[in-house]
């Protein structure tokens, strides 16, 4: 650490510029290496030592970045609801700056670059893990990890999941800044090992073995956009219109497909805006659309039961049988689908009254099983509903529990021209490569997305448009090491954050105590001037 610490204004605006450098890296923009630069600029403005300081350059960083990357929730619902859960998950970053403070304070640490390139990357993943969890389940949207997909470091998730993703993320900003703070001192060797180890970080993904062939058969899907009249918050304001472009675009299958020919059509989360199970006229127009098109349709819709609340369903509607599989959301969106302290929240939004039915959480793994007469036996469809796609635990159990292919519903209708569509997708892709899944990504509006086991965009459409899609995808039943590790790597990176932020309390509060202890040195006696010699 340099013993002159910059300015406060220049560390301000070099976390603001950095937390807004990160979200150009992530969809629409795209541009991933910018990751690398916005973590980078926050390092570099943590270098002073002091908590409460750094807590707030750690806030400003986040700030910067979470209000322009989810924008789409100011149109989805109100100006104060963006700005609360901004400042809600800017928070976790004032609280890792914080910790950054302590956890450096280790002797070994300090001293050391690499450490600090260490620690600083296992800080960040645990904080990211936990503001994916707490609270009311979390919100992982923004994790350094979904802005990699379309880099070399995005096929590491095959190993390690998004977790391992976002840790290099972190280190190869680390080494940036690192680099950058050596040159500045002409220290050539330093600052070339520096970027050389971030160049070798970043050629990981190089040498990660992502297999999309086929393991156990191919499933051929029709994937219907049926669109809505009105974007935005009117999307659903004309009752039966929505299914009704739904059943359009499954009929409109037959210009590519002959009757018979497809395994399954999948519509998109509130595919049909009225339940088919108590509305006849519904069910009679669903199952003469998969009667038409041969071939069993995973329709969303809700289910309003008896006891009060309500379901976000996936109902798979066989030809002639109705509903023989269905799945419920377990993770309903909070203050989204139901509303918690809805009497205290709406002191601050009228917006928590949009919300008159509060969702009910399923308890069932996201897997709906499809049975097939080509393949001979049944095949089991992973099928997270929308935001679910986030939470890479609810994917792990439904690989776990034998999904050959993952299906995201979706309806992203009130989010208007955002971001938010192809945000979600970047995440599709990067479940696909973690589970090593094919996986189709549909949506009321758009963007869908048809992505191979190694991530690969197959097909996409655009939004606010009615589009289908045909693809043959393989099945695959293979276990990836990212799903197989299961909770230990967020475990891991949390007990290790915690062990080093209470190491370095203690160093930091015995150093003084060590110092007082050590024995006063005697301070030197002067001699006195010898006397010249008598002649």
């Amino acid at each position: 650490m340099s013993t002159r610490e910059p300015s406060r204004w220049l560390l301000i605006l070099l976390a603001a510029g950095g937390g807004f450098l990160t979200n150009t890296a992530f969809p629409d923009r795209g541009w991933w290496p910018m990751a690398f630069v916005g973590v980078a600029a926050l390092y570099l403005a943590l270098r002073r030592d002091r908590v409460w300081w750094n807590a707030l350059v750690g806030l400003v960083w986040g700030l910067a970045f979470f209000l322009p990357h989810i924008q789409w929730a100011q149109i989805a619902t109100d100006t104060v609801p963006w700005l609360a859960l901004s400042v809600l998950e800017a928070v976790f970053l004032a609280l890792f700056g914080a910790m950054w403070t302590w956890a450096r304070r280790i002797g070994a640490v300090a001293r050391n670059l690499a450490w600090q390139v260490v620690t600083f990357s296992v800080l960040w993943v645990a904080v990211e893990q936990w503001r994916s969890e707490f609270p009311f389940g979390g919100f992982p949207w923004g994790r350094l990890a979904f802005s990699q997909v379309d880099s070399l470091l995005g096929r590491t998730a095959w190993l390690g999941g998004g977790l391992l993703v976002s840790l290099l993320t972190a280190a190869i900003g680390v080494l940036l800044a690192v680099f950058v703070l050596e040159a500045r001192r002409v220290r050539a060797l330093p600052a070339l090992c520096a970027l050389g180890t971030a160049g070798v970080l970043l050629g990981t993904g190089l040498v990660v073995p992502l297999d999309t062939r086929a393991e156990t058969g191919t499933l051929k899907i029709g994937a219907v956009q049926g669109n809505v009249g009105e974007p935005g918050l009117g999307s659903f304001a004309n009752r039966g219109e929505v299914l009704q472009n739904h059943v359009d675009g499954t009929l409109a299958l037959l210009d590519e497909v002959d009757p018979g020919e497809l395994d399954v059509v999948l519509w998109p989360e509130n595919g049909s805006d009225l339940d088919p199970q108590t509305t006849p006229d519904v069910a009679a127009d669903i199952d003469a659309a998969a009667t038409a098109v041969g071939a069993p349709v995973l329709v969303g819709a809700q289910e309003f039961p008896e006891t009060g609340g309500r379901y976000n369903v996936s109902l798979l509607w066989a030809p002639g049988q109705g509903v023989i599989d269905r799945y419920a959301k377990q993770h309903p969106a909070p203050f989204g689908e139901y509303i918690p302290m809805r009497s205290f929240v709406r002191i601050f939004s009228d917006q928590v009254d949009r919300v008159t039915t509060d969702m009910i959480a399923g308890d069932e793994v996201a897997v709906v099983d499809l049975p097939s007469e080509r393949l001979g036996r049944t095949v089991p469809l992973g099928t997270v509903i929308c935001f679910e796609v986030a939470y890479e635990e609810l994917i792990r159990d439904a690989v776990n529990a034998g999904a050959e292919l993952l299906v995201v519903p979706t309806n992203n209708a009130s989010f208007g021209y955002s971001a938010e569509s192809t945000q979600q997708l970047a995440m599709s892709r990067l479940r696909a490569i973690e589970t090593g899944r094919a996986t189709v990504q549909i949506s009321t509006v758009g963007v869908s997305g048809i992505i191979a086991p190694n991530g690969a965009l197959l097909q996409s459409t655009e939004l606010f448009t009615a589009d289908q899609m045909v693809a043959t995808l393989p099945l695959r039943d293979s276990l990836t090491p990212a799903v197989r590790a299961g909770y230990w790597p967020g475990w891991i990176a949390g007990g290790l954050t915690v062990l080093l932020v209470v190491a370095g309390v203690v160093a930091h509060v015995s150093r003084p105590a060590a110092s007082a202890k050590a024995p006063a040195r005697k301070p030197a006696t002067k001699r006195p001037a010898s006397k010249p010699a008598r002649r």
